[in-house]
């Protein structure tokens, strides 16, 4: 009830209680049949699909932002994930940078859904919504306005029907009952018109909100997956160069117990791999496969036996066949247990050049 001395004068307080006196005395008398009711079966079936659209809104909102917030929980569990992962990925592996960036737009992703989300769907929501507190006091303000437009019927007939007529009373129980129906009407009116239009605007605020979030999870799905793809293209190329590593490691061992590696330097007099000749000197060195001449530069050559994929940018993809120049390291001290330097032999009788030389593990190759 509002109170004397904000903005409400005692006269208006006074009225404003007669009223709820008045429309609470008119429903009893309603309900025990000793008056009118004003029944609209239309306006209230309008009105039972209101409270149905507001119930339905308020539940699929609800299921948007709990919807968001375990979008945000996983986005935050795969940033963990992967910032856990570039914290671990050792610098000399394969593909370090690329799992940094990998990292990081991943998190991007994460966080333009989220906000994307929020603005397609939930904002929309919210403001779909926003329009039903008004309506729904509009609708109990027409129910007030209904019992009174029923209450002024009801005395205006009683006057009517009284032995003794006043007819004073009467014109101003006339103009009471002409005034209760002309408010009532207006807002009947505009609550006629405005429901039926919001109860079908559900159906288009339906097929957006669900388009947007299908559209946002297409296109998110569809980026991660990509990512994804990198990611394990990734791991298996760090898998690949583990196990290369292994196997070379392994077979050079393994030929260091039975037999000796090829010797780069030639010091071994036993050895039929040819030494780096004197600069004023240009043999030719053959193996059956080629004639051409070679620079003196060349040491021996060797014959791919198996097919080698390169896992760095310095060394060199080996298909069975091949025949690889062997040349001698700038620094003997870069050469690694197991490999040796060359250049294709198909390059330099293209080129007459050994730029595009590369390491390989001598034991995919046989000498010649």
């Amino acid at each position: 009830m509002a109170e004397i001395g904000k903005g409400v004068s005692p006269g208006k307080l006074a009225s404003n209680v007669q009223k709820r006196i008045t429309r609470a005395q008119e429903k009893v008398l309603q309900k025990l049949g000793k008056a009118d009711e004003t029944k609209d079966t239309a306006f209230e079936e309008e009105v039972a699909n209101f409270n149905k659209q507001l119930a339905d809104g308020t539940k699929l909102q609800r299921d948007l932002k709990a919807y968001l917030v375990a979008v945000k929980t996983m986005h935050e569990c795969s940033k963990r994930l992967h910032d856990c992962l570039a914290d671990i990925y050792d610098p000399e592996w394969f593909g370090k940078e690329e799992v940094n960036s990998l990292v990081e737009n991943t998190d991007h992703l994460w966080q333009e859904f989220h906000q994307e989300l929020l603005d397609n769907a939930v904002v929309t929501m919210d403001t779909y919504l926003a329009q039903f507190p008004d309506i729904k006091a509009r609708i109990a303000k027409r129910e007030r306005k209904l019992v009174d437009f029923d209450s002024a019927r009801h005395h205006f007939a009683s006057i009517q029907k009284a032995k003794k007529k006043d007819e004073a009373k009467i014109a101003k129980a006339e103009e009471e009952l002409g005034r209760a129906q002309k408010v009532f009407e207006e807002i009947n009116y505009e609550l006629q018109e405005e429901l039926p239009t919001l109860w079908n605007s559900r159906v288009g605020l339906y097929v957006n909100t669900f388009q947007s979030v299908a559209g946002l999870e297409e296109k998110f799905h569809t980026d991660m997956g990509k990512l994804n793809q990198n990611l394990s293209d990734i791991m298996t190329k760090l898998d690949e160069q583990r196990q290369v590593k292994k196997d070379v490691n392994a077979a050079s061992t393994e030929e260091s117990e039975t037999a000796p590696n090829h010797n780069l330097s030639g010091s071994d007099s036993g050895s039929d791999i040819p030494k780096s000749p004197p600069k004023n000197e240009t043999p030719t060195v053959t193996n059956g496969s080629s004639d051409a001449e070679l620079p003196p530069s060349v040491l021996f050559k060797v014959k791919a036996i198996h097919d080698y994929g390169a896992t760095d940018n310095d060394e060199l993809d080996l298909k069975a066949g091949d025949i690889v120049l062997v040349l001698p390291f700038a620094n003997p001290d870069e050469q690694d247990d197991g490999w040796l330097m060359g250049v294709k032999e198909s390059h330099w009788l293209q080129n007459k050049n050994l730029l595009a030389k590369g390491v390989f593990p001598e034991n995919f190759t046989q000498k010649l």
